[in-house]
């Protein structure tokens, strides 16, 4: 008779000793490692201390039966899927039934027929191998699938990381040409204007008996107010050409245009563009106040870091934080509420950076926080977010810079994440 190809522990479990010596000698020749309980908690102990590959447990013994073993067994995720077959000197039906309903996969009456025990050994033991190859192979494909995610998060980051510098790269160049003749001729045009405003102020001093004609046009025009205003717009124009200056350099520091891999850089400029950035969405929108934006900075050397990636945990976290509070604006719409999102930076440990961003926003319910780092899951309408950001940042922050991205949240009162990476 062909025995299997591997060595399988077998345990019997059985009161009558000459039971065990019986299936033991004949299992022993065909070549498995047999061990022997004569009690219910023997049995136990032994399964505690090697997990078996099967069990021949016998039903009816004196102070814990088969069954009360079983189920031990099966309530124990540990030792719930070893393979148990029952022996039994009885063949009532309803014996047969329990047996499989606590666990049981096979059922051998006594006396015993050795040709039927050996391939029920065998069948069981077989089962139980393919069992664990299935077992593994699924581990294996599990790995495989979130081997893919994680590839498929870093293929899409950077895609849209690249994208993002080709579109910056041309928009400042196209900006920055007109921008620059802009901002090249409002001096130009502060002094000519100037110049014009003293050479009428002086013909109104040298000839205040003016015609008629110029006189009403005086008045029509409302000269002092057009001075006036005329200053405040060019004051006006000055001040937007250096904000459309600023927000250009914030974008090409943003994407490290002139940058690549590990760099030093200051943690605070790096928030301070962000928040830049992100300017529009903080100002007042309608009847909505302005989003308050609390900083706490302690004093921090540079920092050495995938300058890149870190802007963009950043960017996430607080994009995060801005739907949040706007979430619970609209929800909100009708009671008193001041949205406010903080941001501090401390050094712990004396080797790690800490940056926390929290907002007072819907917070996370508990539903979705265990969820809350897997990829493609959102908890925004369809067409606003594809579940990537926190997946992505997690990742950079754990895999690249081999630090922490952690979070407390209640629902109704906020949410607080903290980035934590050694110096």
């Amino acid at each position: 008779m062909k025995t299997t190809e591997f060595a399988a522990d077998i345990l019997i479990v059985d009161d009558k000793l000459e039971n065990i010596r019986f299936l033991s000698d004949f299992l022993s020749i065909q070549h498995y490692q047999v061990r022997k309980a004569i009690s219910g908690q023997a049995a136990l102990t032994a399964v505690e201390s090697i997990s078996p590959d099967l069990i021949l447990l016998d039903i009816n013994m004196p102070g814990m039966s088969g069954y009360e073993v079983c189920e031990k067994l099966k309530n124990n995720p540990e030792t719930s899927s070893i393979p148990i077959i029952f022996l039994s000197a009885g063949s009532d039906s309803s014996e047969k039934v329990r047996a499989f309903q606590l666990g049981g996969i096979d059922y051998i009456t006594k006396p015993f027929q050795l040709e039927e025990v050996l391939i029920r050994v065998q069948t069981q033991l077989m089962l139980r191998e393919l069992q664990k190859q299935l077992e593994e192979k699924n581990v294996k494909l599990n790995r495989a699938l979130d081997s893919l995610k994680k590839a498929q998060i870093t293929l899409i980051q950077e895609e849209k990381m690249a994208t993002l510098k080709k579109v910056v790269a041309g928009v400042a160049h196209e900006i920055n040409n007109p921008l620059s003749f802009i901002s090249c001729n409002i001096k130009p045009i502060h002094e000519y204007t100037s110049y014009l405003l003293t050479l009428i102020e002086l013909y109104q001093q040298k000839y205040s008996d003016t015609d008629p004609e110029i006189r009403d046009f005086i008045q029509e025009i409302d000269l002092d107010f057009l001075v006036s205003d005329l200053n405040k717009i060019i004051n006006s124009m000055e001040n937007g050409a250096e904000r459309i200056s600023t927000v250009i350099l914030a974008l090409r520091i943003f994407t490290r245009l002139d940058e690549s891999g590990v760099k030093q850089i200051n943690v605070h400029e790096c928030i301070d563009i962000t928040l830049t950035l992100l300017h529009h969405r903080l100002a007042p929108r309608g009847v909505r106040e302005i989003i308050e934006i609390q900083k706490e900075y302690e004093k921090l050397p540079l920092i050495t870091c995938y300058a890149e990636q870190l802007s963009q945990v950043i960017f996430n976290l607080l994009c995060n934080a801005i739907d949040a509070v706007e979430l619970k604006l609209n929800n909100n719409a009708y009671q008193p509420y001041s949205p406010q999102i903080s941001i501090s930076t401390q050094i712990i440990d004396d080797n790690q950076l800490l940056i926390r961003i929290k907002d007072n926003g819907v917070g996370i319910t508990k539903e979705n926080q265990a969820c809350l780092f897997e990829p493609f899951f959102t908890t925004k309408p369809a067409g606003q977010g594809i579940g990537l950001g926190l997946a992505t940042s997690q990742g950079i922050i754990e895999e690249l810079h081999r630090g922490s991205l952690t979070y407390c949240s209640q629902a109704d009162e906020g949410s607080e994440f903290f980035i934590q990476i050694p110096l």
